[in-house]
C-alpha cells in the first residue's frame, strides 16, 4: 500500500541522508533550516509503511515555489511511486511558479510536466587556499534583512522565512558580509559548500571564496549559474574543478535576475 505524508524532522534527516547516499553531500545542519521555510513543504511516500521517496515543493512566496530532494529508494524505482508523489506535491505550490534544478538526463520528464528550460549550474570543488580579508565579518542579526533583500535582488525571488534562518550563525553555518558582498559556508558531510555568494565584481568574488575556505576543513564546493561566468572563471581561477552539472528550469514566469555576481544558496531550495 502506497501513502503520502508531510515530512516530520527526523524523516526529512532520513531523507537528507538519502541524498547523501546519491552524493549530493548535504549541509549537516541543513534539515531544520530547510523545514523552516516550508513547513508543510516537503513529502514522503511509504510503501507499506516504510518511507520508500521523498520530494520538496516549498513555497518560498505568494507567486514562487522550489522543487528539489526528488528521490526514490533505488529498490522502488519504476514503480510509479516517485511520479505518484511528484503530482501530489506539486498541488502544494498552488498557481505559483516552480522552479528546480535536475540533472540534464530528466530535461524530458519535467519538461512533459510543462517545465522549460531556462539555464544551468554547474558545481565546481576542490582545495582553496584560506586567505582571511579584514573587509569581511560574521553578519549579525540585525544584516539579515539587507542580506535577504540582497538574495532577492540577485535571484529574482524573495525568500524570507528560509533565509531569515540560513543567514544565521550556526556552529556549522557562517555568513560574511562586507564591501566585497557576502556569502554563507556551511559544513557539509564532506568538507563545506559556499552559498549563496553574492558580489559586484570578480575581485570581490575571490575574497570571498578564499576567505570562507578557512571556515571549515575539507574541500569547498560552490554551485554556479550559467548566468554569472564571472563566478565560474574566479572558480577555475583558483583550480576548483567543474564536474556535477544541473539543469535550471521553470513552470509558470522564470523570475527576473539582477546584475550581481551570484552562486546559488542550495540546489534543493534554490
Amino acid at each position: 500500500m502506497i501513502a503520502f505524508k508531510t515530512a516530520t524532522l527526523p524523516e526529512l534527516e532520513k531523507v537528507l541522508d538519502w541524498a547523501g547516499q546519491e552524493g549530493w553531500n548535504p549541509g549537516v545542519d541543513d534539515a531544520a533550516a530547510f523545514l523552516v521555510a516550508d513547513p508543510d513543504g516537503f513529502f514522503i511516500a511509504l510503501k507499506d509503511g516504510r518511507p520508500v521517496a521523498a520530494i520538496s515543493v516549498v513555497n518560498h512566496a505568494d507567486s514562487f515555489a522550489f522543487l528539489g530532494l526528488y528521490i526514490v529508494r533505488p529498490e522502488c524505482r519504476g514503480q510509479g511511486i516517485g511520479y505518484a508523489l511528484w503530482q501530489h506535491a506539486l498541488e502544494h505550490a498552488g498557481a505559483r511558479t516552480i522552479g528546480l534544478d535536475g540533472v540534464p538526463e530528466q530535461q524530458a520528464n519535467y519538461a512533459a510536466s510543462g517545465f522549460a528550460h531556462a539555464g544551468g549550474t554547474t558545481r565546481f570543488s576542490g582545495h582553496v587556499a584560506p586567505e582571511p580579508c579584514a573587509d569581511l565579518r560574521p553578519a549579525n542579526a540585525k544584516d539579515i534583512p539587507a542580506l535577504i533583500d540582497r538574495e532577492a535582488a540577485a535571484s529574482g525571488v524573495r525568500k524570507a522565512a528560509y533565509l531569515s534562518t540560513w543567514f544565521e550563525t550556526t556552529p556549522n553555518r557562517r555568513t560574511l558580509v562586507g564591501s566585497a558582498g557576502l556569502c554563507t559556508v556551511r559544513r557539509c558531510q564532506s568538507g563545506a559548500k559556499i552559498g549563496p555568494l553574492i558580489a559586484t565584481d570578480s575581485a570581490s568574488v575571490l575574497r570571498l571564496i578564499r576567505h570562507a575556505s578557512g571556515l571549515f576543513d575539507g574541500d569547498v564546493t560552490i554551485d554556479v549559474p550559467d548566468a554569472s561566468a564571472a563566478v565560474a572563471d574566479a572558480c577555475r581561477s583558483l583550480q576548483l574543478s567543474p564536474g556535477f552539472e544541473t539543469a535550471r528550469m521553470y513552470r509558470g514566469p522564470r523570475p527576473k535576475v539582477g546584475s550581481d555576481l551570484y552562486a546559488v544558496a542550495t540546489l534543493e531550495l534554490g
